[in-house]
């Protein structure tokens, strides 16, 4: 269970005015993890920079952050580009999200281009109470609503990855259905002791805990985490999880928040990657200065997962000020860090007016657009939505109605030079190992 302490601090935000940097913080600490979460505003990143901090920043990041996607060309053109659903006039129902494309080195598995993530299902996402159904039968009850709007993939966790029971919640739907078209997409997560001490039993015995929970003979992905650099035995764990998928356990290997560095090193020593899940978004375009060449030279997926920034790239957040900016789940005080990083208050407002217009113009949200921008680059078959409720499944349904015309982009990339661009590596920072 998590123990939590209220304390106020002076929080400095570029562009936030002097009246607005006093809020209240919550603090959680949950095992080995703390997460600021500010109730009044979006609250800074209490964990300091020393030595001590960095490995404590990695860690309440971990729980934050690990949210996959034979025959896909790399940087081919997306079919949300070359098969636009139309919506019809009248009041026609939306058209069903489109299926995304086949990995990179698998052509037997096809996501749909919007997955459903799972992290949100972990506890601490709960928000406002009228709105959560992040547990119990409701949580159960609404993968239907997402199969329904043709989001059919999952992508889920165990609790090293911050997932909580969320394995054991999809397993409880998939005892409801029989529908052929469900993917579920899992995690090997190695973050403590094993680390230092591997032995191919350890692999064995978290998957078979994987297809326990989730009720299944055969995982169809398994993303593979690995926490620390300083041992360099995860080559050894991408292989034992290969051998899973000789043994007909698992489907394919896949990566999560792996650099571009590892994964050439896993590449070389046999290592059959088909993706790599990793952070991707309007704010976060750190994929785009190594691995997004990397990806496109081996023919590698990549599957984004916080392409709204955990809200902020939405209308909520669209003219108000920062004191009225509440992160009161742990994926806003995960991207509030993140903005900080790249850009003001200010220059997430003039972003934010940018993709408004844009939605405007297509008839959409901007949540609807800030997913596109990313879906439309190359290498992306599919995009990871972490989900508190259903309530936003028309918005995934209208990605087919639209695709972004020179002109957007243009427009968009006139703001994205105004913030501080991409340099290091996926995940460093995370880890503590780089700057942003």
């Amino acid at each position: 269970s998590c123990k939590s302490k209220s304390i106020n601090k002076n929080i400095h935000f570029p562009g936030a005015s002097k009246q607005h940097k006093n809020v209240s913080i919550k603090q959680f600490k949950c095992r080995r993890n703390s997460i600021a979460i500010a109730e009044g505003g979006l609250g800074e990143d209490l964990l300091k920079e020393d030595n001590a901090g960095v490995r404590s920043r990695r860690n309440a990041l971990l729980s934050s952050s690990l949210g996959v996607a034979g025959s896909w060309a790399m940087g081919a053109a997306s079919p949300w580009t070359n098969a636009l659903a139309a919506e019809e006039s009248g009041g026609a129902a939306l058209p069903l999200v489109l299926p995304g494309q086949s990995f990179g080195q698998v052509s037997s598995i096809t996501p749909s281009s919007v997955i459903k993530g799972c992290w949100q299902l972990s506890g601490g996402h709960k928000g406002d109470r009228e709105t959560d159904r992040t547990s119990g039968a409701a949580a159960v009850e609404d993968f239907q609503k997402f199969v329904d709007a043709g989001i059919y993939t999952f992508d889920t966790g165990p609790e090293e990855c911050g997932y909580g029971p969320s394995e054991k919640i999809i397993g409880e739907y998939l005892k409801k259905t029989e529908d052929p078209k469900i993917q579920v997409f899992t995690k090997l997560c190695c973050v403590g002791s094993e680390m230092y001490d591997l032995k191919p039993d350890f692999v064995k015995s978290r998957m078979a805990r994987a297809r326990a929970r989730l009720g299944v003979k055969k995982l169809d992905v398994v993303q593979f985490y690995w926490n620390d650099y300083g041992s360099s035995a995860y080559v050894d764990a991408a292989l034992y999880l290969q051998d899973e998928v000789a043994a007909g356990r698992v489907g394919h290997v896949a990566l999560t928040n792996f650099d571009t560095a590892r994964m050439q090193a896993m590449w070389d020593k046999g290592v059959k990657i088909s993706a790599n899940q990793i952070q991707y978004s309007l704010l976060d375009r750190r994929p785009e200065s190594r691995m997004v060449e990397f990806c496109k030279q081996y023919n590698v997926a990549l599957l984004p997962y916080g392409v709204m920034a955990g809200g902020l790239l939405s209308k909520k957040f669209l003219d108000i000020d920062v004191s009225q900016a509440k992160a009161n789940t742990s994926s806003l005080g995960k991207y509030s860090s993140v903005l900080r990083k790249v850009g003001s208050w200010d220059w997430l407002q003039l972003l934010l007016k940018t993709l408004d217009g844009v939605a405007s113009k297509h008839n959409v949200s901007i949540a609807d657009v800030a997913t596109k921008w990313v879906l439309e680059k190359g290498c992306v078959p599919a995009v990871i939505i972490g989900a508190r409720n259903a309530n936003h499944v028309d918005d995934h349904r209208r990605l087919g109605t639209f695709k972004l015309d020179q002109s957007d982009n243009e427009d968009i990339l006139a703001v994205l030079k105004q913030g501080k661009q991409p340099r290091s590596d996926c995940y460093g920072w995370e880890r503590g190992i780089s700057e942003f």
